[in-house]
C-alpha cells in the first residue's frame, strides 16, 4: 500500500495494541490488560487524528508533541475532533504509562502501540525499527491530511498547532 493522502479510504484491517485506562488501572503503577484497538472500524465512526512517533518518552515527542495535543484539547474538539491517537513502535504497557505520565484520564487522547510497526511500514512512514514521525486525519473513514516529517525532531507538519488549521 502507497502512503495515505487525501481522499483516500483509511485501510481496512488496521488495528493497534492498546490499554484502556480505567478506575482500575488508572494509577501510574497498575498495568491493565493490552486489547486490540480496531482502528479501521473506530475511524469509520469519528473524526479522529492519528499521530506517529518515532518513541514513547523521546525528548521531541515528550517535551513538543504530545503537549502540543494535549494543550488544544478544546479548539480540536470544536472543530470536530472526536479522538486523537498516538502511535509508536513501543508495546501496549509503554504506551499506557506515556499517556499516565502526561495525566491522560479520558480517551480523547490514547496511546497505542503500531506492533512491529506494521502500519507505518505498509504506507512507507517508517524509519527502519521505529515511525516516522507523522500525522494522518481520518474524517469517517476518509482521509482528509496526511503529513509526514521531513526534518528530524521538528512537528512542523505534525503537530497540533499544525493540524488545527488543516481541520
Amino acid at each position: 500500500m502507497p502512503e495515505l493522502k487525501s481522499g483516500d479510504s483509511f485501510p481496512e484491517g488496521v488495528s493497534f495494541g492498546y490499554i484502556p485506562i480505567d478506575s482500575e488501572n488508572s494509577d501510574f503503577s497498575s498495568c491493565g490488560i493490552p486489547q486490540k484497538f480496531n482502528a479501521s472500524e473506530e475511524f469509520k465512526k469519528k473524526k479522529v487524528i492519528l499521530v506517529a512517533v518515532p518513541g514513547a518518552f523521546t525528548p521531541t515527542c515528550q517535551v513538543a508533541h504530545v503537549p502540543s495535543y494535549l494543550n488544544n484539547k478544546e479548539e480540536l474538539q470544536k472543530k470536530g475532533v472526536d479522538q486523537v491517537v498516538f502511535i509508536a513502535s513501543n508495546d501496549p504497557f509503554v504506551m499506557s504509562a506515556w499517556g499516565k505520565a502526561n495525566g491522560v484520564k479520558d480517551d480523547f487522547v490514547i496511546f497505542a502501540s503500531d506492533d512491529g510497526i506494521a502500519f507505518s511500514k505498509s504506507i512507507g512512514w517508517d524509519m527502519g525499527e521505529r515511525t516516522a514521525r507523522y500525522v494522518i486525519v481520518v474524517d469517517h473513514g476518509k482521509v482528509v491530511h496526511a503529513a509526514k516529517e521531513t526534518k528530524p525532531g521538528s512537528i512542523e507538519v505534525s503537530g497540533g498547532d499544525a493540524v488545527l488549521p488543516k481541520l
